[in-house]
Formats: C-alpha cells, structure tokens, sequence
C-alpha cells in the first residue's frame, strides 16, 4: 500500500475513531471501495496508536488527576471523586475486554460483511437518534454510579460488531441513562484509552509472532496522520455536541447504510 493510501487511511482513522459513526466499518470498507489491498496489521496499529496518542494529550491533565488519586487511594486509602472516575472506568472496561478476547476470532472474520455492516450502521445509528431526543440529559459526571459503569460497560461489548461504532454505543447508553451529552462524550473518549490498549497490545502479540515486515516511515506516518486528524476530531466533536446533538451524525450513518445496501444486495 503505497503513502497516499496509507494517508488516507489515517485520516479516516483518526476522524472517524471518536465520533459516532464507527471507524472500524471505516477502515473495513474503504479499501474494498477504493479496490485497494489491506493495510495489514502493523498500520492498524499504527493508526490505533495514534488514536490514543491523541486522546491521551488531550485530556492528559484529567488522566493525570484521575491516575494520582487513583494511587492515593490505594496506597493511603485517600478517597477522592477522580479515583472514583477511574475505577468506574476500569470496572466499564471489563465487559468488552472478556468479550473481545473470546469472541475475536468471530469478529475479525464474520463479522466484517458489508451487509452487516450496513444493518448496524442504520440501527444503532436511530438507537442513538432515539437516546438523544428521549434522553432526560440532566445528569453529569459526579453522577457517574457503578450501574452506570456497568451499562456503558455492556454496552460497549457490541462494538465488537462493526458499524455499530464504540463512542456510538457507549454515548447511546449514557444518553439513555440521563446524563447529558457532553457528559456521556467525555466519559466514551476515557474509556477509549483502556480499550485501545488492550486491542493494541492483542495486534502488536499478533504482529510480533507473525514476524510481519513493517516500513518504519511509513509506520511513523501512519501514527502522525491518525493522531493529529482523532486530535482534532474530538476538540470538535466535544465543542460542537451540545449544539448539533447526534442528528448529523445519525443522517450519515442512514446515507452510508443505504448506499452499503445498494452496492451490495
């Protein structure tokens, strides 16, 4: 796959990582439409590791909060409301990471039909509509109890089908919860550090044990492109919710599952 490609990819990526409209269907489809060859496993990675470079400088001074206190209350049983935080979103990471382990052969295979794809892009694209039009929104972060940990948690399990979108499905369930969108946004993108760490590392086990030769440069591109675009992707998405709701983002999912259907039924 030549840099042009690889570049387009990452953008891909990196956009589509943090808003709700799965990038996983993203970076399955695109290569089949576009008639060009797999990525292959290192520019997943690559591009996956950008993602999280990205939401780690972003929220970096609350994932420092959040990680100190976590320690603090620990090792000197200091409660504090960021350990709190922290641990809600280790337990809502604990579903997916079981799932995905068990079930991965499934979805790196099975799954990966545009017609499925297709089907979950639309339904849980007007579950998410639903969320938001139904959603009471008055609930926030300090809020946050163990069932809401659990719901999101849950949740987040079928992102392993693609199309449905991880942010997607974790905002729907905070949406459903009462909490407001801004609020169910920041609390997806923190979970987005442990799941894409924990996928990550699966891939790069992969990667070592396959011994797959790898193009440094391109590697290093592929990171670069993927972070600056998810970057900017969530600075927009966080600053423009309240204001858009989940509307456009729903329209594009139906626009896209329909012309799937089209090409492929």
């Amino acid at each position: 796959m030549n840099y042009f490609h690889l570049i387009i990819l990452s953008l891909v990526q990196g956009i589509t990582e943090f808003l709700p409209i799965s990038s996983s269907a993203h970076l399955i489809l695109l290569p089949q439409l576009a008639g060009w060859e797999d990525q292959g496993l290192p520019y997943d990675i690559a591009a996956h590791l950008g993602s999280l470079a990205a939401v780690i400088v972003f929220f970096r001074t609350e994932l420092q909060q959040m990680i100190t206190a976590w320690w603090q209350s620990l090792l000197y049983n200091i409660p504090s409301d960021d350990a709190r935080l922290l641990w809600l979103i280790i337990i809502a990471t604990i579903p997916v990471s079981i799932a995905g382990f068990l079930l991965y052969d499934i979805v790196a295979t099975l799954l990966r039909n545009p017609l499925i794809i297709a089907s979950t892009t639309i339904l849980f694209g007007l579950i998410l509509l639903w969320s938001d039009k139904t959603g009471k929104k008055i609930y926030h972060q300090r809020n946050l109890q163990l069932k809401d940990a659990l719901i999101i948690g849950f949740a987040q399990v079928l992102a392993l089908v693609p199309g449905t979108s991880r942010s997607g499905i974790t905002i729907t369930a905070g949406l459903m919860l009462g909490f407001t969108r801004h609020t169910a946004a920041r609390f997806s993108f923190y979970l987005a550090v442990p799941v894409i760490l924990l996928a990550g590392g699966l891939q790069a086990f992969q990667w070592l044990q396959n011994d797959i030769e790898t193009n440094p440069v391109a590697f290093l591109v592929v990171v670069i492109v993927s972070g600056i675009s998810a970057w900017f992707a969530i600075r927009f998405f966080l600053a423009f919710i309240e204001q858009t709701g989940m509307l456009p983002y729903v329209i594009y999912r139906i626009l896209l599952g329909v012309f799937l259907f089209y090409l492929y039924m």
